[in-house]
């Protein structure tokens, strides 16, 4: 291999101490391992309780993934008072409050409500002392239920409709030429309420 003009010949450094500084991840299975045990312990620990806490379902952020329904932080306190849940009640039966979040939507909150009175109805709370139950203990019935320890899911985003048959008015609707049209409506609104007035003006000076 030759070299052309004054440039500075290369020095290859081939016997730099490497080894040292890659990073092996050869630990991985066992700490699979180490983390699958430390869940079962604390499952155990946990006793009949849920392995999660529940929290809210929420629009994921921005215009892209708002479709999209997500587990929140936590309930707001006007969700909590429409499902006739306290905020110091709740925290004691694995539910999460988040004092912040502010509901922005009539829809999102009547979402979480609703998923707050199905996890009451499906709750069941031991009581400390099975002689003397206090207020909001399980009894009876209730404490030989069957129960299950998993979370309420998040709901499906999209309302699958059954297959149906096109009809006329909506073969013969022209979606392109009606955003057309509410678009130029909207541009144009500014100055037609500005004609209108100016109109009404001239008809009024008539009049006198």
């Amino acid at each position: 291999m030759g070299f052309r003009h004054n440039n500075v010949l290369h020095d290859n450094h081939f016997r730099k101490d490497w080894q040292s500084r890659v990073r092996t991840w050869f630990d991985q299975p066992g700490r699979k391992l180490r983390r699958r045990n430390a869940r079962k312990e604390k499952a155990a620990k946990l006793g009949v309780r849920p392995l999660e806490l529940l929290r809210p379902a929420v629009r994921a952020q921005t215009v892209r993934y708002n479709r999209k329904l997500r587990e929140g932080r936590g309930f707001t306190l006007a969700e909590l008072k429409e499902a006739g849940i306290g905020k110091k009640e709740a925290r004691g039966i694995g539910i999460v409050v988040d004092h912040r979040r502010r509901n922005l939507s009539e829809e999102g909150k009547a979402l979480n409500v609703e998923r707050l009175k199905a996890y009451k109805a499906r709750l069941i709370v031991f009581p400390r002392n099975a002689k003397k139950p206090k207020k909001g203990d399980s009894t009876g019935e209730e404490l030989s239920a069957p129960i299950t320890r998993a979370t309420l899911p998040i709901p499906s985003p999209f309302v699958r409709e059954e297959p149906r048959k096109i009809t006329d008015e909506e073969r013969e609707f022209n979606a392109y030429r009606t955003l057309r049209d509410q678009r130029a409506i909207q541009r144009h609104e500014g100055a037609r309420k500005v004609r209108e007035a100016k109109k009404a003006e001239e008809e009024a000076n008539k009049k006198k």
